[in-house]
Parts: structure tokens; sequence; C-alpha cells
């Protein structure tokens, strides 16, 4: 993913209340600087504002720290501490949200906003050249369906709790809009789990098909690949999922770094970051109150909001690299404790997917398959090639259970634990994997400009 600042600023009513978002510093520009959609009249403007979309990505309602957080803070179990200032994140971590929660709020929005941006860019397809359109279309349509995938994650039941034509999650809007004549278009029910998931595959899968396979650091037709091996992952379609990672694993463009350590704090994208938010000075997720590195790294560098817990750190084995990947410090509101060591250098790439992932999820998908198996390693030999690079103890052999704390070791922080749990359907503590308290409320003030959206049950 490229890190931009783009120049242009769409002034359009963004749907469902998007015109009231606050805007990131990065995002700020001088208003000669602004143009409105029915400005955009070159291939540049299209691409200008496709390469805008990836800020929304990196901004800390999205990539940028708080699909990953807060994905962590609702599925924790003791894992990991706020112990931060932050009374709406303190909530997330105790599952006490209120149906105002500002985070849920600012997800929404900042989701939106990323989906309404790539509906234009798609609308505006017929200004760019031919050779240029399947690509500009391809990256459209993935960053539209990661999106998609993030919000009904969050706002509706999961998957695997079936119900898939009635459980709603959010509304699925896919024309432009652009302004008061076509805010109708916005105010829409909420769709079903189904709806929602046909599109996002739709989606991936033309992605797959119109991306290049090299396309720098943003979105490449190796990264749809892998976003659909979550959502099939998700689904339970195994043999879909070990297929998708096995395009990636198979095609050659990523190896896993040769250490543990290696993979994160890299000013650039390492050899097995299939898609990652890219940081510099002039762009980044945020490096004083808010962005995933600020509230990970320990105080003064970061905030220290975040600290690991015993209950984590005993799932490593003796010699297990990853287990020592930790290091001492303290809160800016004074709590001395344990740092995990991902996020610890400002202005370095924020892993999204990586390929550690893939031999997890393609080697689980097979195990759980039961059919016939997909690539030329066993499921033992996928796990077994993320664990030798970390120096964990040999298995013999492999069950389900083994990918699932295999993931939580590997994947941690990285908000994975959130969408394991739920789409094997495992209780979260006390609560089962489709208890109310672990959905976000729909924000009302959405709910307020919008009668035909309906509230979560418990808010």
């Amino acid at each position: 993913m490229k890190s931009v600042i783009t120049k242009y600023k769409i002034l359009i009513v963004v749907f469902l209340g998007l015109l009231s978002a606050s805007c990131n510093k990065k995002l700020d520009v001088k208003p000669q600087d602004t143009i409105s959609p029915d400005q955009i009249k070159t291939e540049a403007d299209v691409t200008a504002l496709l390469l805008g979309t990836y800020d929304d990505l990196q901004y800390y309602d999205g990539f940028g720290q708080n699909y990953q957080l807060i994905s962590d803070l609702i599925a924790n179990e003791n894992d990991i501490s706020f112990v931060g200032t932050y009374a709406d994140y303190r909530r997330m971590a105790n599952r006490t949200i209120d149906r105002t929660s500002s985070i849920a709020e600012g997800i929404w929005l900042n989701g939106y906003r990323a989906i309404n941006k790539a509906n234009i860019v798609l609308d505006k397809l017929d200004l760019v050249a031919t050779e240029n359109k399947d690509a500009v279309s391809g990256e459209a349509k993935f960053i539209r369906a990661v999106v998609y995938y993030e919000l009904s994650g969050f706002y509706g039941k999961p998957y695997s709790d079936g119900n898939l034509t009635t459980n709603l999650t959010v509304p699925l809007v896919l024309d432009p809009i652009v302004s008061t004549d076509a805010i109708d278009k916005a105010y829409v029910a909420r769709a079903t789990v189904q709806d929602v998931h046909t599109q996002i595959v739709k989606d991936l899968q033309d992605a797959i098909a119109e991306l290049p396979e090299d396309n720098g650091t943003r979105a490449n037709k190796y990264a749809a690949y892998a976003f659909l091996s979550r959502v099939y992952l998700a689904e339970g379609k195994y043999t879909e999922a070990a297929t998708a990672a096995d395009a990636v694993i198979t095609s050659g463009v990523y190896a896993l770094t040769s250490s543990f350590a290696g993979a994160f704090n890299n000013v650039a994208n390492s050899s097995e970051d299939i898609f990652g938010i890219q940081q510099s000075e002039q762009s980044n997720t945020g490096t004083s109150n808010f962005g995933i590195i600020t509230m990970y790294d320990a105080y003064d560098e970061g905030r220290g909001d975040v600290q690991v817990n015993a209950d984590h750190l005993n799932i490593y084995e003796a010699g297990d690299e990853r287990g020592t990947f930790f290091y001492e410090g303290g809160s800016i509101s004074g709590y001395s404790g344990t740092y995990t060591t991902k996020y610890h250098s400002k202005y370095k790439v924020v892993p999204v997917v990586r390929l550690a992932e893939m031999y997890l999820t393609r080697g689980e998908a097979n195990l759980r398959s039961g059919g016939a198996q997909v690539g030329d390693a066993t499921p033992l030999e996928d796990i077994t090639t993320v664990r030798d690079r970390a120096k964990a103890p040999t298995l013999l052999a492999v069950t389900g259970d083994d990918f699932v704390t295999e993931r939580y070791r590997e994947l941690a922080f990285e908000g994975d634990k959130f969408w394991t749990k739920k789409r094997l359907k495992l209780d979260i503590g006390t609560l089962a994997y489709d208890n109310d308290k672990l959905i976000l409320p729909v924000p009302e003030r959405e709910r307020d400009v919008n009668t035909k959206l309906t509230q979560n049950n418990g808010y």
C-alpha cells in the first residue's frame, strides 16, 4: 500500500453522516486544493482519489489501529490490559460498550468514507485509459471488499452463526453518493450477512482477475487472494480457503523472514508482507494520542496504553522466540508492565496480512476440510514451517486446536483472535461466540439520520 497525502478532499454529502467526521491532520488541505466529484474529469483525478482511499485504511479507525486493537480488546481473555485514560477503549476491553460509543461511530464513519471513495472511482472508470482500467477497478473493489469484511464482523453476527438471510449487519451501498440528490441511496436498511458476504467475495474475485501481480506496495492480486482466504475461512469453506492461501504461497513472490523479529518494525514491506500500512513522518497512523504504535509502544515513545498479561505469555513453549518478543516498560498513566515488540518503532510498516498466516490458513483448512488436500504440503508441514522459523519445539502430529493456538502465538496483537473465535464458535471468556456484547452498536448518530437502521440487541 502506498502512503500518500492526497491533495483531493472530496467535498460531498457523504452518506450516513460522514460529512461531520473529524479529519486526520494528514488529510487537512488548503481550500484551493479541493475539488468536488463533478470536477473529477481526468484519469489523474481518478487515480488521486483512489490513492486517497488508502488514507482511510491508514487512519486509526482503520488498519492504522482500531481494526486490530478493537478486535483484540473485544476478544480479550486477560491476554492484554488497557491501562490508558480513554474511557471508550476501557469499555471495549470490559465489553461494557454503549450505543453512543465514539469508537463504534468512528469505525463506521471511516469505513463508509473509504467505501464511498471506492464507489466514486468505480463510477468514473470511463475516464481511465483502457490499459489501466482493470487495475484501477480491481484496486477499488479490493478496498471496498476489505472494508465491508471488517464492518460486517464488527456490527453483525458472524457467518458461523447461521441465519445468514435474517441476521443483519451493515448497509450495502454500491452507488456513489456525491450530492444531496443522491442521499436516498445511502439511507437504506442494514443488509443481511449473506448479502454482504456475497458482495465481498464477488469484489475480491474481480480484484484477483483485474489486479496485477506487482503493484508496488499497494494492493495486488495476491493481497486479494489473501483476504479471500480469510473470508472463506470465516465461512467454513475450507477447500476454497486453502486454495486461495495456496495461490499466495506458491506464487513465489513472498518468503518468510529469516527470523520472527524480522517481520516487524520495518521501514518498507518485509519479504512476507502481502499487504501492509506504509508510514512516514509525513503520513502515518498517528504519533501522539492515536495510532497502533502509539497505543502498543511503551511511554514515552508511545502512550503504552495496552499491556500484555501473563495469561498470554504463558501460551509460548520453551525455546519459542515469539515468547521473548516482549519488553518491560510503562504507560503514560504510570502503570508498569510488559509490551509487545511488534509495534515498537514509529514510522514503520504495520503488517496487515503476512505469509505466515497463509501457511496457517492452508494447513488448518486442509486439516478441517476432510477432502482432497490443496497444495504440496501436509497440515503438519505447514504449521511446522511457521514454528521452525520461531524455533518452537517440533510437533509429531497436529490437530485443529494446535492451529488455533498457533494463530494466537503467531498473529497475536494483529486482530486475528476475534475472527478465529467467532468462526469456530469458541467462547470468549464466559461469553458465547455470538453474544450480543461481542458486537458493536450501530452508532446512534446514524440512526438519527437514517430511520431504516435497526439497532443491535443489547443496545
